[in-house]
Parts: structure tokens; sequence; C-alpha cells
């Protein structure tokens, strides 16, 4: 085995998922975290303007910075989601939550 190899991070280990930021809108109930980024890019077919997207998520309270928790999905689809951000809940779609990057916590 390469010495390159063997030092490259596990990404199948808890530590390193947590160091990299995923989406919002990829993450299960239960999961919690830090905001590193708010886009008004969602990587999905946008309903509306990118930076209508992302100012609308700064006045809801998805700033950098912020602490997150998945609180709830729906039952269809596990669309929409519930969050708490910081001391506010809030419900969005997942389609929204894709423009918002979270370092999560390990599990």
């Amino acid at each position: 085995m390469s010495e390159a190899f063997a030092l490259s991070p596990d990404f199948n280990s808890a530590e390193s998922r947590a160091e990299v930021p995923r989406s919002l809108g990829l993450a299960r109930r239960g999961d919690r975290g830090v905001i590193v980024k708010v886009t008004g890019v969602s990587g999905a077919a946008e309903a509306i303007d990118a930076q209508e997207l992302e100012r609308r998520l700064l006045e809801m309270g998805f700033v950098e910075g912020a602490r997150i928790e998945v609180l709830h999905e729906g039952l269809f689809g596990r669309d929409p989601i519930a969050v708490r951000v910081d001391d506010t809940r809030v419900a969005l779609r997942r389609r929204e939550a894709g423009a918002v990057a979270v370092k999560f916590d390990g599990r």
C-alpha cells in the first residue's frame, strides 16, 4: 500500500464526515451542526431567483455560525423538513435547504 493512500482520510469514519460541509437538504432527522455557508444556489430547479432565496434564508436566521438541528421530516418523500436554527424553528422544502452548507457534528 502506498504511503499517500495510507495517509488519506477515511471518509467513512464519523470524524471525517463531520469535517466536510454538506447540504442541509441531505440531512436526516436528528442531525446537528453549524452553518458554514448560505448561497441562493440549491442545485435543484430554482422556483425563485437565487438572490431572493439567499435573502429569505438570511432573514429567517440561516446565517454562518448558527447552530442547526433537523427536528422533523415530512411523511412523504421526507419533505418538508423542520429545523431549529439557534432558538427559532423553521420549516422549509429540501430544495431550499440545499442552499445551506452545514458542518455536521459526528455521530
